[in-house]
């Protein structure tokens, strides 16, 4: 039989942490900056430690209420706490525990992992073959890179109109669907292939799909029932987008500035990228406040996979 480690051997031998010490947090919160894997791995280690820890204390409890019937614990079991607190850190952290699944789930929350791509319903039907390159996909998640690989020949055929990056049409598209998860689809469920949030106006004599939107009015958000645009395939969503860029005089300035400073390259660059998604929000392209913050982040976010899938 093993030997008990005795109460100072406990005392000593916690370690710092959720567990044991709530102002470890503000260490967490640095080493994240640093090494946001590491510091997931050693918060989930952690959140299991004190899931056991409850366990155990209940455990014990139950345990004392049908010895005495007062299921609390005296002066004399302060020293059994004690070592049930290093238990539970000794038995988290283990292969195929809590833990690990705590910290998968973290990881897709944070985007340092795949999560799970969707098989049908949406933009990201990549092929099978695409999906399971071994390139490490870190950030976003594995369907977006099937998204940008999917789009990029229709992206590429805007910008030869447009002179506008495919990466930043391509990210603009993945920012109005959420990488293809959250396309606007017809009341039967059936694809409008509107990839750019594109709404049908007066002059729009084409398909509609009348969904519900979140508007920002007097700079707070709004649901609202609208019309957009539906159309027979991705292709002619990037098309219609190209000629919305180059025919109508709102979207000049913005088109034209980062055209001329993107010429000859092919995917752009990210020190034009705000100005791009500024000179569309200013444009009145969208109503949320924040969208010219929120594609910058996507553009960057794309050139970097980009750069990571050509690796």
């Amino acid at each position: 039989m093993a030997a008990v480690p005795s109460l100072a051997h406990a005392q000593a031998s916690v370690p710092t942490g959720l567990a044991g010490d709530a102002r470890s947090l503000d260490a967490l919160r640095g080493r994240a900056a640093a090494d946001p894997r590491g510091a997931v791995r050693e918060a989930s280690r952690q959140f299991e430690a004190l899931f056991m820890n409850e366990l155990m204390k209940s455990m014990r409890a139950t345990a004392l209420e049908a010895d005495d019937g007062s299921g609390s614990l005296s002066g004399r079991n302060v020293s059994t706490s004690m070592l049930d607190g290093q238990f539970a850190l000794q038995l988290s952290g283990r292969m195929g525990g809590l833990s690990e699944a705590i910290q998968r789930q973290l990881e897709r929350q944070m985007g340092l992992s795949p999560g799970p791509i969707p098989v049908t319903g949406s933009a990201n039907n990549t092929p099978a073959q695409l999906a399971a390159q071994p390139q490490p996909v870190r950030v976003p998640q594995t369907g977006a890179a099937g998204f940008v690989q999917q789009h990029m020949d229709a992206a590429q055929r805007a910008q030869a109109e447009t002179g506008i990056p495919a990466a930043f049409m391509v990210s603009q598209a993945a920012l109005e669907t959420g990488w293809g998860r959250r396309e606007i689809r017809h009341a039967d469920g059936s694809p409008s292939f509107n990839l750019f949030g594109i709404k049908a106006g007066a002059g729009w004599k084409g398909p509609v799909a009348e969904v519900v939107t979140t508007e920002y009015i007097d700079g707070r958000p709004q649901k609202v029932t609208a019309k957009f645009r539906a159309y027979g395939s991705y292709a002619e969503s990037f098309a219609d987008y190209a000629r919305l860029m180059t025919q109508s005089p709102r979207y000049a300035a913005a088109t034209q500035a980062v055209a001329a400073q993107s010429r000859g390259a092919a995917a752009g660059d990210a020190t034009h990228a705000a100005r791009f998604a500024n000179g569309l929000q200013q444009a009145g392209y969208a109503t949320d406040p924040a969208y010219a913050e929120k594609l910058t982040r996507v553009i960057n976010t794309t050139l970097r996979l980009q750069r990571s899938l050509a690796a």
